[in-house]
């Protein structure tokens, strides 16, 4: 694990040119550091924001430029955060810059010289997380909110971040605790003949723990198909408009538009938002008998996206005749859930089939139309209420806790009717141990590691 007891820094906007970048600096000596950097003659007010220059050392080379005694490089805005009341529970100053990348590089550089360390992917949020100042989930819910794409997706992660998973997890963990200190009590004072809770009473404590566990993993479908979303490939002979109606659906010229065949060589993807729903678009290389091993090589990974996509789009080119490649293509994706259109549909037909939509992807004629037939062959329900779970590790161990409290229902039967209390009570301390690894209460360095190496520079 990384050392939390020395001060690291790292720009925390995303990389390129804008009107503003920030670099952060968190740690014991971020406020010293701070004060190396900028020309401000006092010590920083908490939370609020200080107009300075940014003045690097002298005689030395920041990211190439060259500086002489206590040059100016930029202006910045300076707010500092005393801990504990900070994002990371550590003292932290956020300078505001321009948002030059070389400006930043050399701000950060001088950061560096001054004491500091370049943070890791994700050791500010790390620190909030060792220092109390979130759990395990809305650490998880943090990076799931920079990821979003859809509406519903920002709001399921902000909902996390705001710990509505946490409160649901910690009160199903506070019953289960309370049953546990009940168990655990009738078992350390046997001889006395003392039962702290009775067999019904246990049942039916277990059976409500059940239910709330249950409520969530039917939840959980929903949930991971707002994170995860679904997968289209887009499939056809060359030259039938595969990329247009790619780019269309997109929104932009994603991929490459020609009249020669086999341009699409590798696959190209875009991910969209459908009805609240993430959708990855994959454009495929036109299926024919490969001319070259290049295009060999694109034909074989377009039939490998089609085998794990939810739903296969085919293209066919409705201006022209139909031959032996399209109908080849409609036997391969029989068994597959497919959507067919006909393209072209600004050009005089070649052949007609009310069956199938209509489209042009030059004129965005029949486009709407297209993604509410999409959303349909998806056959998802509408995803207007924001689900609780969605995420697969926190699925996995709400499935591990359910596991171990039915387990514990089939142990208060016993033999003959009587429940031993040790085998229950070693089946709640485990469904227990699963809730508490959720929020980061149990768990290995590697699991700590596994999660925040997912996480961006800077956050």
């Amino acid at each position: 694990m990384f050392s939390t007891s020395d001060t690291i820094v790292a720009i925390a906007t995303p990389p390129g040119r804008g009107g503003i970048g920030v670099i952060r600096l968190s740690g014991p000596e971020a406020h010293r550091i701070a004060r190396c950097l900028i020309a401000h003659g006092r010590d920083l007010e908490p939370r609020h924001a200080t107009f300075s220059v940014v003045r690097l050392k002298p005689n030395a080379t920041h990211e190439g430029i060259s500086v002489s005694a206590f040059d100016a490089i930029d202006q910045v805005v300076a707010t500092y955060f005393p801990a504990p009341a900070s994002y990371t529970g550590d003292d932290v100053v956020e300078l505001s810059a321009h948002g030059s990348p070389v400006v930043l590089r050399a701000i950060v550089a001088a950061a560096i010289a001054s004491g500091a360390r370049l943070a890791e992917p994700g050791e500010f949020t790390l620190r909030a997380f060792l220092n109390g100042r979130i759990d395990l989930m809305q650490a998880e819910a943090v990076a799931d909110l920079i990821d979003a794409v859809t509406p519903l997706q920002a709001r399921a992660a902000f909902d996390q971040l705001q710990g509505t998973l946490t409160r649901t997890i910690g009160e199903i963990d506070a019953a289960l605790f309370d049953l546990i200190a009940r168990l655990e009590a009738s078992v350390d004072f046997p001889e006395e003949g003392y039962h702290f809770v009775d067999p019904g009473a246990l049942v039916h404590a277990i059976d409500a723990l059940i239910a709330r566990t249950r409520r969530l993993l039917l939840d959980a479908q929903r949930g991971r198909l707002v994170r995860e979303g679904l997968q289209m490939a887009i499939v056809g002979k060359p030259n039938v408009g595969k990329s247009s109606v790619f780019n269309a659906l997109v929104g932009t010229s994603r991929a490459i538009v020609t009249d020669v065949p086999g341009t699409t060589r590798d696959l190209v993807t875009e991910i969209i938002d459908l009805d609240g729903v993430r959708v990855t678009l994959v454009d495929t290389a036109g299926i024919r008998q490969a001319v070259d091993r290049i295009e060999a090589e694109g034909v074989a990974r377009a039939r490998q996206a089609q085998a794990v996509s939810d739903l296969i789009l085919v293209v066919l080119d409705g201006a022209e005749p139909l031959d032996d490649s399209d109908r080849e293509i409609l036997l391969q994706t029989t068994e597959c859930k497919r959507l067919i259109v006909s393209n072209k549909a600004d050009l005089e037909p070649a052949w007609r089939d009310p069956n199938l939509l209509r489209v042009s992807a030059r004129t965005m004629t029949g486009m709407p139309e297209l993604r509410e037939a999409v959303v349909a062959a998806l056959d998802v329900e509408p995803l207007r209420d924001r689900p609780e779970i969605t995420n697969v590790r926190h699925i996995t161990l709400v499935q591990r806790a359910e596991d171990a409290l039915i387990r514990a229902r089939a142990a208060t039967a016993g033999d003959e009717g009587s429940h031993s209390e040790e085998f229950v009570l070693a089946d709640l301390q485990e469904a227990r141990a699963a809730l508490e690894e959720i929020v980061g209460r149990r768990g290995g360095d590697e699991v700590l590691e596994h999660i925040f190496a997912k996480f961006c520079i800077g956050k």
